[in-house]
Formats: structure tokens, sequence, C-alpha cells
């Protein structure tokens, strides 16, 4: 049983709002509203966005289907009639109809003169885009874990998804000793899908005044990568599982920055950071680990800074305006059917820094807040 709380009991506001509530849950006011001039506009956009909720997953099939058949690259030579896209897809001339018109009406793609189909608005910026092609096809364990959201509700991590074998460091009682087989999967798509939250980081903070870099949970070493590129005298460091860095440092050195690169393997929940850097970056990192982990990290990243260093946090943030179904519907759940992690505010990463001893923390505007927050706190 739930223990009584102490809640003050509702204002009048509240008490008007579910008043109005009540109201408008009846059938008779539905049926006026959508009738009356002035509310019939606000009835019917209400009713397109719900319905838009009840066939989201439809929605994200018909994408995975587009997808699976290659159907933004096939048409970005062009546009094609319904039969030419049949026959690349190997579908029927009734199924390949279905598909054009669900495509089409989500703007994947349109419709031409002369029965021909073209890429559209929403499926242009997909061609050749590896990283989202990437995660679209990924997030087919994402619909499997969630196919019954009650069920993960109620048992959360005990619930045995296929997210949480897939990102296998989430529930290993020793991450370090995870071999380089079960890193791979996980390891690529994390390196398909940075670019661009690294392109939002460095556009919005210049590293050309620092001396050093530490990536910690840097995966393959993409983020120093393009740091690298970008930044020619700075020197960097990665801090990761064994198996992962072994593999961060066979691509920098690939990219000809070896010599200016020191890959470490180590666990940070368990071992302390390499010291020597001045700035520290945590890329799409805090999300996946509860808090306590989390503040134990920036305890040991305040640590491994200098007077004066800089930590850098990137990821997407809960509450980012005009982007609060990110964090707290899309993180959320994705999340707990991964078993473990949470997206935060930035008020609360801005209290937990000050607890781990950080001087000062501050938001920067990023060019795209939707995958990109960014934190920057000052040692």
């Amino acid at each position: 049983m739930v223990a009584a709380s102490d809640t003050p009991a509702p204002s009048w506001f509240e008490r008007i709002r579910d008043r109005w509530n009540a109201l408008v849950a009846t059938d008779e006011f539905q049926r006026w509203s959508a009738k009356f001039p002035l509310t019939r506009p606000i009835t019917m956009y209400r009713s397109r966005k719900l319905f838009d909720i009840v066939s989201g997953f439809v929605y994200t099939q018909t994408l995975l289907a587009c997808v699976e058949l290659d159907l933004f690259e096939y048409l970005a030579a062009g546009a094609r009639t319904r039969e030419e896209i049949a026959q690349h897809g190997g579908l029927s001339i009734a199924s390949t109809e279905r598909l054009l018109n669900a495509a089409v009406s989500l703007r994947l793609l349109l419709k031409r003169r002369h029965g021909r189909f073209a890429l559209g608005p929403l499926g242009a910026p997909l061609v050749k885009n590896t990283g989202v092609l990437a995660l679209i096809r990924h997030h087919r364990m994402a619909y499997h874990d969630l196919a019954d959201p009650v069920s993960l509700l109620r048992q959360g991590s005990d619930y045995g998804t296929e997210l949480s074998r897939y990102w296998s460091y989430a529930d290993a009682p020793r991450p370090q000793a995870i071999d380089e087989t079960r890193v791979a999967a996980y390891s690529e798509i994390m390196a398909a899908t940075l670019p661009p939250v690294a392109h939002d980081v460095l556009d919005a903070y210049d590293l050309s005044k620092h001396d050093c870099l530490l990536d910690v949970g840097g995966g393959e070493g993409v983020f120093l990568s393009l740091v690298g590129a970008r930044h020619r005298t700075l020197q960097l460091q990665l801090f990761d599982l064994p198996a992962v860095a072994a593999r961060a440092r066979g691509r920098l050195e690939q990219s000809g920055m070896g010599d200016r690169s020191t890959c470490h393997g180590g666990n940070f929940h368990a071992d302390s950071l390499p010291t020597g850097a001045d700035v520290i970056s945590l890329v799409r990192v805090l999300l996946d680990h509860d808090d306590d982990s989390v503040l134990r990290l920036l305890q040991r990243v305040r640590a491994a800074l200098p007077r004066g260093g800089v930590l850098l946090i990137a990821e997407a943030l809960a509450g980012a305006k005009g982007a609060e179904t990110v964090g707290d519907a899309y993180f959320s759940f994705y999340l707990m059917a991964m078993g473990k992690g949470r997206a935060r505010r930035a008020s609360e990463l801005h209290q937990m820094l000050q607890t781990a001893g950080f001087r000062r923390s501050r938001e920067l505007p990023t060019r795209f807040p939707i995958q990109t927050g960014l934190i920057v706190a000052e040692v």
C-alpha cells in the first residue's frame, strides 16, 4: 500500500482544469466541439495528434521497410515508376503500391507526374546517412522489448530484454572483462551515430585553447578522430573498456593520429582516470548509468583534472525546449529496456557537478538540441 503523502490540496486553478477535463471527456462535448466552427480546428488537430500516437509503430515500420529495401538510395538517382520500384524490392505491385502510398503520406517520398515516385523532404536526408540508417535498423530490438510495456514497467531490469544483452556492459558484473566479440556490435553502432553529435560539440565549444583532451568512455575513438582532424596540435587520450580501447587505438593509428594519441583500458566505475589532460569529455556516457554511478564518475573526472581544467558533457538532455519527447518519452523507455540509466535535465547535472566538486557549470547552445545538449563545467 502506498503511504499517504503530504501533498497540498489542489489549487483552484487545478480544480477548474479537472472539471474542464471531465467535460471534454464526454461524448456530447466531443460531438459539439467537432461541429462548432471555433473549436472544430482544435478538435481536428488534437484528433490527428492522438491518432499519430496510436499509429506511431506503423509509421516506424513503414520507414524500416523503406530502409531495408534500400529505397532511398535507389531513388537518389531520380524518380522511378511503381513497376520499377516493385522489381527493385522484389515485391508485388499491390504491396509496392501499399508501401509507396504510406511513404508518401509520411513525406518520405513524393508522387510525381506519370506515376513516378521520388524522394520526399524526410527521405532525402537519409541518403548515405549511415548513422541514422544504422539506428533505424537497430531499433528492431527496442520494438521487440517494448511489445509488452506494462510487463517491462513492472519488472524493470529483471525483464530480460534484447537491448540489455546487446549493450553487454549494462549488466556485466565485470565490464572490463568483456571481450572484443561482445563489444564489436555496439561499438560499431556508437561509431556510426556519433559524428553528428561530435560536430555539434566542436561547433559549440572551441578546443583550441586546450593542450590535451581525455575522452572518457570514448568508444572506438570516433570523437577523438574528429577532434584531431580539426585541432592538429591537440594531444589526445581515450579511456574505455580494454577491448574497446584496443579498437580505438587501431582507428586513431589509421587516421594518422597514433603519434599524439594514447588509449587506456579500464573500468571508469572502479579505476582512477589518467591524468595530464586539461579538458575531459563525456560524450553520450552519463545517460547509460544510474545516479550513484554518475556522481562517482564525475568525482573521478574532477580528481583527474588540474585547476582550471574543463569537463564537457554532451548528450541528449531531458526537458530540452522543443525536444521534450526525446528525453522524457524516447530515452526514458529505451533506457528502461536497456536496463540502466536515464535522461537527465540540465539542472540535475548542474547539481551533481556541484556535489562532485566543480566550481561552476553552464549550458551551451548547440545546433541540434534534439540530439546534443552540452554542459561545460570548470574546476
